[in-house]
């Protein structure tokens, strides 16, 4: 039985009061103990019930109100419209502090919500895979400076399933719906079922919290994981990404630069569309057509009506600003086509290695195998433990002189926190110096 399977199988961790229950006894939501072996018990209503949505001004100053005088962590998680709207803003935010309950608030009417961000400042926020809400969080000025992230904790304790609904079924015994997530949470009003839904997915987060933060110290990784949370709570926003149009599905297929600037010009001005309209790019033209497109490199409209993705349901005009598309960047001058790739501003790719240099391509290897052997020694994914990239750049350019301390200071130039500059950096010296 594995450290974390042992968690799990602690009935202790299984309830949703915070602390362990007496002998016999009920959780909160008055449902039994589980018992280890015991079939896990469906989590269906929250335990105060689903709150009203928050949408005006005095709803919110009374939530801000409600969470500043709460104790303890708050549980925090943002819905958002992915496959239906043009970016990622989020379309509900939810809360639950101990003293507060649980809030659900609308951001498309309350899209200032800087005054429950500064309410909750030196609070621990809980979220779930923290990465992917901060940044629709922080458009709408909630941004932690403490957080514990559940999915990232499960990941250091060795869970092999880090999904939410996995983790409180594995660890507190209780089955979360998860068929909205996937849903227009644009969609107003949000449905009933909906709300349930949202108001759950925070109902047992901080408990989740607790229970992780009992295996992580009992495994000697609570410190690691509280390095991890401080790197992402302080972590700067990402830069733009560089040439995002090369990002899209299928581009392996093209190669030449004439090609190349057709996939551009299509992406850009599907782009532009997506953004007035509000609507996700895929629903005015898929990455497939593009690349269809730019593969053909259509003389005129009718051989573009030709091409899968442009014929089927879509009008002349429509037809008309995709051709003008395309013969943009038919017409351009070659000093102006796009390169075949991006610049590389690292190592090249490790499958150029035993060409470029034998001596780098053997380093990798060893250095591969020391993790992997650590990694699977600490019960955690490799790329938890070191990043590859890290690990790519070390053994492509090493120290001169290859010892503890130059590594140790290598790994943390490249970004690697104490402790994982602590575990790797024994093991990447030996690597390096075979």
């Amino acid at each position: 039985m594995t450290d974390a399977q042992e968690t799990a199988a602690d009935s202790s961790l299984r309830t949703t009061g915070g602390a362990p229950p007496e002998d016999g006894g009920t959780s909160v939501t008055g449902a039994p103990n589980p018992e280890p072996g015991q079939e896990p018990i469906p989590l269906l209503e929250p335990r105060e019930g689903v709150p009203p949505v928050i949408a005006d001004a005095d709803a919110l100053a009374e939530a801000v109100a409600a969470f500043a005088a709460g104790s303890g962590p708050v549980a925090v998680d943002a819905e958002r419209a992915s496959g239906y709207r043009y970016g990622q803003r989020a379309y509900l935010v939810q809360l639950r502090r101990e003293g507060a309950g649980t809030a659900l608030i609308d951001p498309v009417a309350c899209p200032d919500l800087s005054a429950l961000g500064e309410a909750l400042s030196g609070v621990e926020w809980v979220l779930h895979a923290a990465t992917q809400d901060l940044p629709c969080l922080r458009e709408i000025g909630m941004v932690p400076t403490r957080l514990f992230d559940t999915e990232l904790a499960g990941r250091l304790a060795g869970f092999p399933r880090v999904g939410l609904g996995a983790m409180v079924e594995g660890v507190l015994g209780f089955v979360l719906e998860k068929g909205h997530s996937a849903v227009d949470w644009s969609t107003r009003p949000l449905p009933d079922p909906w709300l349930r839904y949202a108001a759950l997915d925070v109902e047992l987060l901080v408990d989740l919290r607790d229970a992780l933060e009992k295996e992580l110290d009992r495994q000697g990784k609570l410190d690691w994981a509280r390095q991890e949370f401080d790197a992402i709570a302080s972590a700067p926003p990402p830069e733009p990404r560089k040439d995002p149009w090369r990002r899209t599905s299928g581009m392996h297929k093209v190669r030449r630069r004439r090609q190349l600037a057709v996939v551009r010009e299509l992406w850009q001005t599907r782009d532009r569309i997506a953004q007035r309209r509000d609507v996700s790019p895929g629903k005015v033209l898929s990455d497939a057509a593009i690349v269809e497109a730019a593969l053909a490199l259509p003389a005129d409209v009718q051989a573009l009506a030709a091409s899968n993705g442009f014929g089927h349901r879509m009008g002349r005009r429509q037809l008309e600003q995709w051709q003008a598309a395309v013969d943009r960047a038919k017409a351009l001058p070659e000093v102006q086509l796009p390169a075949p790739g991006q610049p590389v501003t690292g190592p090249p790719p490790p499958r150029a290695w035993a060409d470029k240099d034998p001596a780098a391509a053997a380093r990798l290897s060893a250095a591969r195998a020391a993790v992997s052997a650590l990694a699977e020694q600490l019960n955690m994914p490799q790329e938890n433990l070191i990043t590859p990239d890290t690990v790519r750049r070390v053994c492509w350019e090493p120290p001169k002189v290859v010892d503890a301390e130059t590594v140790g200071a290598a790994l943390a130039g490249y970004g690697a926190r104490p402790w994982q500059v602590e575990q790797v950096t024994p093991v990447l010296v030996a690597a390096l110096s075979a």
